[in-house]
């Protein structure tokens, strides 16, 4: 076979060489060390949490080492394609705080390595495909969809390994006349990798591949026996071929992506060692997982049963990105609580990050445990931080609470009661959580979320009447008190709650009791920050206007 005839045959549009390609894309200059990664999501709509687990390793990595990072979009399965996809990846990374140094933009490509998005590389695949076709590496394979599956029948019914190998790889016999008159009929056809692997060896010959993982340590696999395509019948090129030539072309030093990769390792390896191509170094992580309720079990995180899976999940909710990060790290390197424990206070990008402290089971996502995180995050924040986090959230997600954000000083005093004590309160959570906890400061969003205590309810009217008469916006928090103390021992019940518990008999109630029904009266809920510091925000005209309702 004239191998160099056949690629022509192929591929008579492609004038370009390899030695081109490379040479429009040498070597980066960076220093040395510096590692180059990237991130490589396809435009299905859906961008998620193991996007952005991938991306902040990818950029830790790059960024820590004076490397590089950058953005590919993997569109070649036009099957899965969704209009408007890319911009949503874009702004979901960006909101998260995942900054590129080069690759795809909402205004276009940055960089001097693209296109950055695979569709339009088409002419690039081609012409290296067209290089393994003439080195006789790779060929084109007229199989029929009905041909495949009858052949996966068969190797089904012989319990055989599905695919295009061996004996069923019919293709690669075929002579260049039998080829030139497929061509003439108008056949259609893909380029298929011609493996070196023989699935009919014993298994002590087949030959085996090391990998060094940077995370997993040394793996060793049988090599790839299956004759993968490469190329589609419609000149795009697959997955696998894309990302090889891609990540060689753009100089990538590490390839961070999910261990359900693993399998096609053998694949990607032989792929560049055809294209005589250094492999990078690959960082399988672990997947993430969650405790399913019902069985009490790790499984894999589900686009269809986890919605906490999309990123999507947590900016319609509102949380922090600093939070998400935060605890993503967590879960990304085993000894980054206990840094955080000795520096609190310390920039999260002063964290050394590494590969070796990456866990290689599953990574257990807990949403529990980032809402504590996310307390102890929002803590840290000023209340003018908090105020324009909450208002950016609201202006994107919740339009209609503009009204909250009219008087700032306000705002700002709610959202930072109780955060400067010795034991600061740590209510916060995220933006959508935030609103509810503080809707009763606003006339409009107030409700009665709970009753009145019991033991108040013949006495209510009068104890609310007796708190509007003695009540002095000027008092300070002890003289406030107080007034509460002597209406509570005027009208029966205990001021103090071990009087009541010892002697249920003596008192009506106790002061916990009485303290509660303004509370409720004021903010409609048992439970909130500090009655007295709430109603300094609140003024005296609101406060009294509350209590006067139940009167």
């Amino acid at each position: 076979m004239d191998y160099k005839n056949l690629a022509e045959l192929l591929f008579p549009h492609i004038t370009k060489t390899p030695e081109e390609y490379e040479a429009a894309f040498p070597q980066r200059d960076l220093p040395e060390g510096a590692k180059v990664t990237r991130l490589g999501p396809s435009p299905t709509g859906f961008i998620h949490l193991g996007n952005l687990y991938s991306a902040f390793v990818d950029e830790r990595l790059a960024h820590q080492s004076g490397g590089t990072f950058y953005l590919r979009i993997e569109d070649t399965d036009d099957k899965r394609y969704v209009e408007g996809a890319v911009e949503i990846i874009i702004n979901s990374l960006r909101f998260f705080g995942i900054n590129f140094d080069e690759g795809a933009t909402m205004e276009g490509d940055m960089g001097a390595y693209g296109d950055y998005t695979q569709s339009n590389r088409g002419p690039i695949y081609q012409c290296f495909a067209k290089g393994l076709v003439a080195e006789g590496k790779a060929y084109p394979c007229f199989l029929t969809a009905d041909e495949i599956n009858a052949i996966r029948e068969e190797q089904e019914a012989n319990k055989q390994t599905p695919g295009i190998y061996g004996k069923y790889a019919v293709s690669r016999n075929l002579t260049m006349e039998e080829i030139e008159a497929k061509l003439a009929e108008g056949i259609p056809y893909v380029i298929r990798l011609k493996s070196d692997g023989d699935m009919s060896l014993p298994e002590d010959q087949i030959r085996r591949v090391q990998v060094e993982d940077a995370i997993r340590g040394r793996l060793d696999f049988p090599a790839n026996d299956q004759d993968t395509v490469i190329l589609k019948a419609t000149g795009i090129p697959t997955y696998h071929f894309a990302h090889v030539v891609d990540d060689h072309l753009m100089r990538t030093t590490h390839v961070v992506r999910g261990a359900e990769w693993l399998p096609s390792l053998p694949i990607h390896v032989e792929l560049f060692e055809k294209l005589g191509w250094e492999l990078p170094i690959y960082c399988h992580t672990a997947q993430l997982m969650k405790m399913d309720e019902e069985t009490g079990n790790k499984r894999k995180l589900s686009k269809r049963h986890d919605p906490e899976l999309s990123l999507d999940y947590y900016r319609n909710l509102g949380y922090h990105p600093a939070a998400v990060r935060e605890y993503l790290l967590t879960i990304l390197n085993s000894n980054f609580e206990e840094w955080r424990m000795a520096n609190p206070d310390a920039d999260i990008d002063e964290f050394q990050f590494t590969t070796e402290k990456m866990s290689t089971g599953g990574a257990l996502f807990d949403l529990n445990k980032l809402n504590d995180i996310s307390k102890d995050v929002l803590l840290k924040l000023s209340a003018a931080e908090l105020f324009d986090f909450l208002k950016g959230w609201a202006d994107e997600f919740k339009p209609e609470l503009a009204h909250l954000f009219e008087d700032r000083k306000y705002l700002e005093k709610i959202l930072d009661i109780g955060r400067h004590e010795a034991k600061p309160r740590k209510d916060h959570i995220y933006a959508q959580q935030m609103v509810e906890n503080i809707s009763y400061f606003f006339d409009d969003m107030f409700k009665m979320e709970d009753e009145f205590p019991a033991e108040t309810a013949e006495d209510l009217p009068a104890i609310l009447k007796a708190y509007l008469d003695s009540y002095d916006h000027a008092d300070d928090q002890s003289g406030w008190f107080e007034k509460i103390r002597q209406i509570t021992e005027t009208m029966g019940y205990a001021v103090k709650p071990k009087d009541f518990k010892k002697n249920p008999d003596q008192f009506k109630g106790h002061v916990g009791h009485v303290s509660t029904a303004i509370r409720v009266a004021l903010m409609g809920r048992q439970q909130s920050p500090d009655v007295w510091e709430i109603q300094q925000i609140l003024g005296e005209e609101r406060t009294r206007e509350r209590i006067s309702k139940f009167l």
